[in-house]
């Protein structure tokens, strides 16, 4: 899970990279042609089907809608705002998720974890600070790329279980294709990137997929609630590289907050796994 997230954090960075050099809509259309190819050949050369009528369901559907909302709005975000604030605000996807399990998949959540989701959504305010001198409308992409990102796994929950990780890897990528040459028909077309930029997405995409193979990895072989916590270490690796590589400086308020934020992920987690055990 560490390795996942690490890579994660290395893919947004390339991806900021990128999107330097190119439109984020082409970003997005490489990427996904990229990420579609290599899940494609992972599926041929297991015998599965590129394309089953499971993907055409419901659920798919609105998995598909928030997949590509959430990559969007974040690439959006990690291309216009400091890399460090929006890989803080992303770690609020957990509690996004959490609050949405119990809305809408009937999942009980008492008190506490009511009371700690909210105090980790003061901790996103405290990163976008609406209203102060410090409010960068554009971090508000970020926000939209956590909504978008939770609603991914909550309809993952309830995908249909014939499906497999690489299948499911095709339905994500393939569909930031036409949202990006959408963005790209409204933002004048796509340009010839220099070879840094192109190299910067090449590298992004593949430790992303490495990520995503890492990720999956950990949930199959691991208990979910011993190796889920280590999900908030991609705070630390995009701080990181924002601050080494990108020279960004966060300020405290966004240590503060992400700092909020990280705590009540960890403690909604301790009290998910203490109610398992006494169940």
């Amino acid at each position: 899970m560490t390795a996942a997230m690490a890579g994660f954090a290395l893919e947004d960075m390339f991806v900021k990279t990128a999107a330097g050099h190119m439109p984020v809509g082409q970003v997005l259309v490489l990427f996904g042609l990229l990420g579609t190819g290599v899940f494609s050949v992972l599926a041929w050369r297991r015998g599965e089907a590129l394309f089953h009528p499971a993907m055409l369901s419901r659920a798919m559907l609105l998995r598909a809608g928030f997949e590509s909302g959430g990559r969007l709005f974040y690439t959006l975000a990690i291309a216009l705002t400091p890399l460090s604030n929006a890989s803080a605000i992303m770690q609020a996807t957990p509690l996004v998720v959490v609050a949405g399990a119990a809305l809408f998949l009937g999942e009980r959540v008492g008190w506490r974890r009511w009371l700690a989701i909210w105090v980790g959504f003061a901790g996103v305010l405290m990163i976008l600070r609406p209203g102060m001198a410090g409010f960068d409308a554009a971090s508000g992409l970020a926000v939209l790329g956590t909504l978008g990102f939770a609603g991914r796994d909550l309809a993952t929950r309830v995908a249909p279980r014939v499906l497999s990780n690489a299948q499911l890897g095709i339905c994500g990528f393939s569909v930031l294709v036409p949202v990006g040459l959408i963005l790209l028909a409204g933002s004048g077309g796509a340009t010839l990137p220099p070879p840094e930029g192109g190299a910067a997405l090449v590298l992004g995409a593949a430790f992303g997929l490495a990520a995503y193979a890492a990720l999956t990895q950990a949930m199959r072989l691991g208990e979910v609630s011993v190796v889920t916590p280590f999900r908030y270490t991609r705070l630390l690796f995009g701080v990181g590289l924002g601050m080494i590589v990108l020279g960004e400086r966060p300020d405290a308020m966004t240590w503060a907050g992400a700092a909020v934020i990280l705590l009540s992920g960890l403690y909604i987690m301790a009290r998910q796994r203490r109610r398992i055990s006494e169940a």
